[in-house]
């Protein structure tokens, strides 16, 4: 999943849908017809006529389906396959009664729906398994990851634990979480990236994981692969679990840090194909050591940093979508590995999420860096998350974007 991607010409896509939404309703037939067949070709012969209907049903609901992204969820493919089940097997035996002679009112209706417990159950089973198993390969298969990659901005968020003010502090005081009021703020950051143009994509929230909601910890996607992290500390090991999952379902190429090795995410500053990998308190050498070999093959450039004075790299440094690296001058141990940096006026001013080449979202707690910013001629867009601030927390630690 990355913008790299061409986009999948449509008569591709057209294509593809058709082929998959053939394979599901030949499926749905042949299952229907073996399951009733006593030997009699007679018998044959009226399952095709009573099935026929519909399986077109089903053919042309599938191929809408397929078209307009049914394929990128498990979820989507579950709804789509009863939907087009549900609605074959009502459509074809309305069909078959009203080219019967009958009428569809008072018990006739009754009678259709009753066939969804009786003979049309095997028929709308069949397209349900089909529709998730084969018709997903059957549509991967032709275009592979590009279409939903090419038209698609995912933002993977979890929301806060009950437990958030119990988060692990390295060099702030603990003060008091408001979570009413950082449950409203994790909404309306949501909101900001969905109104920005991006999918939003939830890990399930973490019972008894109070740093959950740092979900960037967790993982580093580069490309169509995600590298899943290997948390420095001992309390955020349940965090990757149902993570992990979520990117898995996503169609991600899944790789992995292993301990000994340690690797948060928020350690992790992509500019371009330069990956700036923050050696602190959470990430160890040996992390980077992995991640190095993980992604050389990819194209990428591996550079360690030295994170002394924040909790992770992108607490002290982050990037604008121009390449230019932005940090809080005592945050940041040696600004001169980056190339091209400029400093902000404000500690939490140095975290930005690239939005779009020129939108970017910060947090609302430093104007000056935000008007800095816009002067260079981006559109700045704030956010109010001053009770994950609290927690060493910034704009970046909040979701994995992934395009």
């Amino acid at each position: 999943m990355t913008s790299s991607n061409a986009h999948v010409p449509l008569l591709r896509r057209f294509t593809s849908a058709v082929v998959s939404a053939l394979s599901v309703s030949l499926i749905a037939l042949a299952a229907v017809s073996l399951l009733f067949f006593g030997g009699n070709p007679a018998t044959l012969g009226q399952l095709f006529d009573f099935f026929v209907g519909s399986t077109l049903v089903v053919f042309v609901l599938l191929a809408a389906f397929a078209l307009i992204g049914i394929y990128r969820f498990w979820y989507l493919r579950l709804i789509g396959g009863i939907v087009a089940g549900v609605a074959g097997a009502l459509v074809g035996s309305a069909v078959t009664l009203v080219s019967g002679g009958s009428t569809l009112a008072g018990g006739a209706v009754g009678q259709l729906v009753s066939t969804l417990g009786g003979p049309n159950l095997p028929f709308v089973l069949a397209t349900i398994i089909g529709t998730v198993t084969a018709g997903n390969a059957v549509w991967r298969r032709l275009v592979g990851g590009e279409a939903d990659a090419s038209t698609r901005r995912i933002a993977i968020v979890r929301a806060p634990a009950d437990t958030l003010a119990d988060g692990e502090l390295t060099h702030l005081e603990r003060v008091p979480v408001d979570l009413e009021l950082a449950n409203a703020q994790w909404d309306e950051y949501v909101a900001l990236l969905s109104n920005a143009g991006w999918d939003i994509v939830e890990v399930p929230v973490a019972t008894g994981q109070p740093d959950s909601v740092f979900v960037e910890d967790t993982m580093v996607v580069f490309g169509d692969t995600a590298v899943i992290g290997s948390p420095g500390a001992d309390s955020r090991a349940g965090e990757i679990v149902e993570a992990e999952r979520i990117v898995t379902e996503l169609g991600l190429t899944i790789r992995r840090i292993e301990m000994p090795g340690t690797l948060d995410g928020g350690d992790v500053l992509k500019v371009g194909r330069t990956v700036y990998v923050g050696r602190g308190g959470r990430t160890n050498a040996e992390g980077i050591r992995q991640l190095r070999a993980l992604v050389t093959p990819l194209g990428y450039t591996v550079v360690a940093v030295p994170v002394t004075k924040a909790l992770h790299l992108k607490s002290a440094v982050t990037a604008l979508p121009d390449g230019t690296v932005i940090g809080y001058a005592p945050l940041v141990d040696d600004p001169s590995v980056f190339g091209r940096y400029l400093a902000v006026p404000e500690a939490e001013g140095v975290a930005v999420v690239v939005l779009a080449d020129d939108t970017v979202l910060m947090s609302s707690a430093a104007p000056e860096s935000s008007a800095l910013i816009a002067d260079l001629g981006y559109r700045v867009l704030t956010a109010d998350i001053s009770e994950f601030e609290k927690l060493e927390g910034c704009v970046t630690c909040l979701s994995v974007r992934v395009r």
